[in-house]
């Protein structure tokens, strides 16, 4: 009886062991039978094939294997395969197999695939064709069949709560154990189609269904579940998109929401203000902070810092950031609340953070700075508070604020921080220029001369943003002396410079000598304009509104603020009249003035002056914009020489974007501006094509 016939008389895993017994036998005898004939094989067979005569001749070894092929297998493999299906099934079902039957079964086929054109080389023809195509297409059917089946015992409301708990974790299993049996028993080529197929019916076929459920975990923040849910996605085409899709959106009604509950807090407080003049700047920062946080450690541990999800992230946060309850129709409001919470943290406190605290809420202010559009805006506020800071003395830390100046650098580049960097240079050369003018006076002068203690900040224009004084101010007479010295003193080293005095951003410290109640006499720190009026009563102890505008030079727009401080304090006294500045009020020095402090400070910026601030940098930032946008449109017209409108505008908005977003409107007028100057004209016959004018 043939091998064939014999068969016949097996099935299922019986059959499976018969056939690999006789395999063994088979390859066994035919290797040995092979060494025999070996000078067989080295020479006729060998010659045989070299002269071209290769038909049905073939090395003893390799001639078994193909009457193998042709009498047994071609007999069996149906039946063999079966049986090989089944028992993957019941391995599948959980039994414990004879995993060793299916490896040799595979060896088998896969031995049997001899190359045509060279009999010693190997194909998987035979492997792929009769093993791996039926495998593949039971396992589908296995799947499809499972898969369907869990579904169709849970209901649909079941079923959206415990697929993203039961379905994936149970895919999630199958796909491993699949995984497994590849490098158990499989050939390694067939890890992708198996895998492929596997993906394919456990996740893309109920992928909508999985989508469906991934809000209701992000609402739940189910970090587990949303991991599972990433990495079954993630193996299909396209799998992650919906996900990036509702995580951006949620992102950004997280960080929306955030914003209109301290901005409705806060209003509650203040009720009647706006939002934006209420909201303080620290928790401000804070709750944008804080969802950036939260939804970024979501997607570093649930998405592995997938690409795609960090993009989605920072597509809602520069959304939030930039437009909320707080900033209403204005993209400027974000860099302005940034820039002033930046000025509390550098600014000498009470509740300053230790150093390396400092650092790291830095580091979280650059995380908010990133998704800032109106980078142009933080840099005006910050430069102006950042001057403020230096010239008043109330940096809190040198080092902190070449931290944030580092930082800004290497965000924005070098052209960004410059001047910040020059107002430090001008600080340092101003505390060489004090040394040496005080060296001068002491060589030149008697000390009984220099009763004045006098320091002075000479800073670049170029790089300040401080505007003149907008009111005349006459010098006191107890300073003059001083201030034609330091004139004189600094022409001499500079003969070809100006020097513009900013007394509306001086101030002085007064000593008192006419109050009985206080021996040692109060120390007043007061502004340029303060000490003005103030020095005023060294002559008489009485002075009308008319008297001290006519003595100190000052508008009532400067004086009226000053006065109104000292009059608040009671260092001065409103003898007659209801407000500060009225026609014919008189202001008599309070000679029985006391306090429980010795060093009073009188220096103190009101809140409507703050406000005028605030407004005039916005006007000065539209400025700056009309002038950037200009310049950019010559620097591309000179480049390119002709253009089309709309590319025009499109590489205007590219080009300045890092620093804000021009506004197509607001391009136009510049474009229009320039035509009137003649940088650019139209060329003829074409309104929407540009030509450089040199």
């Amino acid at each position: 009886m043939s091998l064939p016939q014999e068969s016949e008389g097996y099935m299922d895993e019986s059959l499976l062991q018969y056939y690999t017994k006789q395999w063994s036998k088979y390859t066994s005898a035919s290797g040995y039978v092979h060494h025999v004939f070996r000078y067989l094989n080295r020479h006729w067979v060998k010659r045989e094939i070299e002269e071209g005569r290769k038909n049905d001749v073939f090395d003893v070894y390799t001639l078994a294997l193909v009457s193998w092929k042709n009498h047994m297998f071609v007999h069996v493999q149906h039946n063999v395969m079966t049986a090989v299906l089944k028992l993957i099934e019941r391995q599948r079902n959980g039994e414990s197999i004879e995993t060793g039957l299916i490896k040799s079964i595979v060896e088998s086929f896969v031995s049997l695939g001899l190359d045509d054109n060279d009999s010693s080389k190997l194909n998987l023809e035979v492997y792929k064709k009769f093993f791996e195509e039926p495998f593949v297409r039971d396992t589908e059917v296995y799947y499809k069949t499972e898969s369907e089946k869990f579904i169709s015992e849970n209901s649909v409301p079941d079923y959206m709560k415990k697929v993203v708990t039961s379905f994936p974790t149970c895919a999630e299993f199958r796909l491993a154990e699949e995984e497994s049996r590849v490098q158990m028993y499989l050939h390694q080529t067939t890890h992708k189609p198996l895998i492929t197929k596997c993906e394919a019916v456990l996740v893309k076929n109920h992928a909508e269904v999985v989508w469906e459920e991934f809000q209701n975990l992000l609402d739940s923040d189910k970090q587990e579940d949303l991991h599972r849910m990433y990495s079954l996605l993630a193996r299909i085409p396209d799998g992650l998109d919906p996900l990036r899709t509702r995580f951006e959106a949620h992102v950004r009604r997280a960080g929306l929401s955030a914003i209109e509950k301290i901005a409705d807090t806060q209003q509650d407080a203040k009720e009647g203000a706006k939002e934006s003049e209420t909201v303080e700047p620290g928790k401000y920062v804070d709750a944008l902070l804080e969802v950036h946080r939260k939804y970024n450690d979501l997607v570093q541990t649930a998405f592995k810092g997938e690409a795609g999800f960090v993009a989605s992230l920072d597509k809602a946060c520069r959304e939030f950031v930039n437009r909320n309850k707080v900033c209403k129709s204005s993209t400027s409001k974000s860099p302005e609340l940034l820039a002033r919470f930046c000025d509390s943290l550098l600014k000498k406190s009470a509740k300053n953070p230790e150093e390396g605290e400092l650092e790291d809420v830095l580091n979280s202010i650059m995380t908010v700075f990133k998704y800032v559009e109106d980078k142009d805006v933080f840099q005006k506020f910050y430069s102006k508070m950042l001057a403020k800071r230096l010239v008043n003395g109330t940096s809190a830390s040198d080092d902190a604020e070449a931290s944030m100046i580092s930082k800004l650098k290497e965000a924005c580049g070098f052209e960004y921080t410059s001047k910040l960097q020059r107002m430090f240079t001008d600080m340092a050369l101003s505390k060489e220029l004090n040394d040496q003018f005080k060296d001068r006076m002491q060589q030149t002068h008697d000390s009984s001369d220099l009763s004045v203690d006098f320091t002075i900040l000479v800073l670049g224009a170029g790089s300040w943003p401080l505007t003149a004084p907008t009111t005349p101010f006459n010098i006191p007479d107890d300073i003059v002396k001083t201030y034609d010295r330091f004139q004189k003193f600094y022409q001499a080293k500079h003969s070809g410079r100006k020097l513009n005095w900013l007394f509306q951003l001086s101030k002085a410290e007064l000593k008192t000598n006419y109050l009985k109640a206080a021996k040692t006499g109060y120390t007043l720190q007061v502004s340029a304009y303060q000490m003005g009026i103030l020095l005023q009563y060294n002559n008489t102890t009485s002075y009308t509104i008319e008297e001290l505008q006519e003595s100190t030079g000052l508008t009532p727009d400067a004086l009226n603020p000053a006065l109104g401080i000292l009059v608040k304090a009671k260092v001065v006294v409103l003898d007659n009249g209801d407000n500060v500045g009225d026609a014919g009020t008189k202001y008599d020095l309070n000679m029985d003035f006391k306090s429980k402090k010795v060093k009073i400070n009188l220096n103190i910026s009101v809140k409507s002056e703050q406000k005028v601030e605030s407004e005039e940098t916005h006007k000065t930032i539209e400025e700056d914009r009309k002038l950037l946008m200009q310049a950019a449109i010559v620097r591309i017209m000179k480049t390119r020489k002709v253009m089309k409108h709309v590319i025009l505008i499109n590489e205007v908005i590219a080009q300045l974007q890092t620093r804000f977003k021009p506004r197509v409107p607001d391009i136009k007028k510049c474009i229009d501006i320039l035509l009137e100057k003649e940088y650019i004209e139209r060329v003829e016959g074409q309104k929407d094509m540009f030509s450089y004018m040199a």
